[in-house]
């Protein structure tokens, strides 16, 4: 059955697969249980053109681009079945017809036999269609793409009709979802037996389109063979972390969180993760920020109880209060904001560290265990002396190598955002837009993470909640109103009902 992520009743699978995991499974499937691979090649073809049949009902004219192995073989069953279904199908091969082998041979000699023609693919040949279909490379590609294939690919995105990608778009690395030089823009893909891991982040989201998941029909005890090295996750995980609270709470329940920045000229970071502590439910939250404008920020949000500091000397009778800690929204890199950090480097409460205090770590290189970090690209890049591009080439690479140095719970934040702890799964957040590549969403996530750890979550069940929510809130905001003009201020109440989810009847 195709499920996919955009309806909740459909929702995808939560394991993640590398492209070694995903021929291990396939090796089950067709070794072990015994499921010929010709089998599972009309499943996949079958049920493409069933995704194509729905998604674009009134499509007749379908070209299908094929390479010459297995991935190839998929287009061909869909090809052929599109033809024995009265559409018309232009079947575009690169690579020589001789050289197919197994399974996709045949798929070609009984599409051949419907009475599919197979032509060359030729750029200035390229017949106009209404959906085209991409099955030139599967999972195993793992070098640039080069010579005919770059230029199918370069034509293919080029043309105006939709794309439907098969298991994979072309040219997308399976692993870490970096385009190995060009790769398929799909406006859909429909992936088989496992999700590849590379769709979800880097550039894996740019090019998937919607993703869509067909298991083939494979038996479940295969997934039971293969550890998945990474989860999606997904509501059905959130379910149990915030349950009802008893009728006889009160705040000093629910944790007390102190949030640490705000040098001059950036109230609003401190304002915003103090905010968005106490929307998801900390009993309390307090501020340290800069004198010049705490008495502004009190007035702005009384429920957050705000203490200006011209230096650190008062910090430590703030952390005494505290159960949680929160430290680099508007931070700064000055010596206002160094004398804090050092401070705060001295408490053992758990803590969020973000924004300039992630700077200030990078310049003096800490491990602790008692704390999240949740770097963006570029404060990754400065955590591990490498480039921005470097970290978001091989994003999973990355956030393991930052666990490593720094230890603790590592959010490598961006599309496709990764949790790493050491020794469970990596984990994924696919949730929000890119209307939330916008000032203040970060201090707005730190804020949501501290305030989940007062309620007593532990690190990692606080960070893959955050991550979780904030992305949901952003949806949540987007659907109604678009992602353009998105503000990391319009969160707060979609977070405060997220985390109040409606009573069961």
């Amino acid at each position: 059955m195709i499920t996919n992520m955009i309806s909740p009743k459909r929702e995808l699978p939560q394991s993640l697969y590398r492209a070694q995991d995903l021929r291990e499974l396939d090796r089950i499937a067709i070794t072990d249980m015994g499921i010929p691979g010709y089998t599972l090649m009309t499943r996949a073809g079958t049920a493409a053109l069933h995704l194509l049949r729905e998604s674009w009902p009134r499509a007749r004219n379908v070209v299908v681009v094929c390479g010459i192995g297995n991935n190839g073989g998929d287009g061909f069953v869909l090809a052929r079945l599109a033809h024995e279904g009265g559409v018309q199908v232009e079947v575009l091969l690169l690579g020589e017809a001789a050289l197919l082998r197994g399974d996709a041979r045949r798929a070609c000699e009984a599409m051949l036999k419907a009475g599919v023609q197979v032509s060359p693919f030729v750029a200035e040949r390229w017949q106009e269609a209404d959906v085209v279909v991409d099955a030139m490379f599967g999972t195993g590609l793992d070098r640039e793409v080069s010579g005919l294939h770059r230029e199918a690919i370069t034509v293919m995105n080029r043309q105006p009709a939709p794309v439907l990608s098969l298991d994979i778009p072309s040219g997308l690395d399976t692993d870490t979802g970096t385009a190995l030089g060009v790769a398929v823009r799909a406006s859909k893909t429909l992936t088989f037996i496992g999700l590849k891991q590379g769709l979800f982040t880097g550039q894996g989201p740019d090019y998937g389109g919607e993703i869509y998941f067909d298991d083939l029909e494979v038996p479940a005890e295969i997934y039971q063979q293969v550890s998945a090295p990474a989860f999606r996750v997904s509501s059905t995980w959130m379910q149990s972390l915030l349950p009802p609270r008893a009728r006889i709470a009160h705040k000093g329940h629910h944790g007390h969180v102190l949030v640490v920045g705000g040098e001059q000229g950036m109230a609003g970071a401190v304002r915003l993760a103090g905010e968005a502590a106490a929307r998801v439910g900390a009993g309390l939250v307090s501020m340290a920020t800069h004198p010049v404008h705490a008495a502004a920020l009190s007035a702005a949000r009384p429920e957050l109880m705000c203490h200006g500091l011209e230096d650190s000397e008062a910090l430590p009778a703030l952390l005494d209060k505290a159960s949680v800690l929160a430290i680099g929204p508007g931070l700064g890199c000055a010596e206002w904001g160094q004398q804090l950090f050092g401070a705060v480097l001295e408490s053992t409460l758990p803590m969020v560290v973000d924004a300039d205090a992630l700077n200030l770590l990078a310049q003096e290189p800490l491990r602790r265990n008692h704390w999240i970090l949740t770097p963006h690209p570029g404060e990754a890049a400065r955590l591990l002396n490498v480039t921005a591009g470097d970290v978001q080439a091989d994003r999973w690479q990355a956030v393991r190598e930052l666990h490593k140095r720094y230890g603790g719970v590592v959010i490598l934040k961006g599309a496709g955002t990764l949790v790493c702890n050491g020794h469970d799964p990596l984990a994924l957040g696919d949730t929000g837009n890119p209307g939330m590549a916008a000032g203040g969403m970060g201090d707005v996530l730190t804020g949501v993470i501290a305030g989940l750890l007062a309620q007593g979550l532990n690190s990692w069940q606080a960070a893959l909640a955050g991550i979780y929510l904030h992305g949901c809130a952003g949806d949540a905001v987007a659907a109604r109103e678009g992602e353009r003009g998105l503000m990391a201020g319009d969160l707060m109440g979609p977070l405060h009902r997220l985390v109040n989810p409606p009573a069961q009847p």
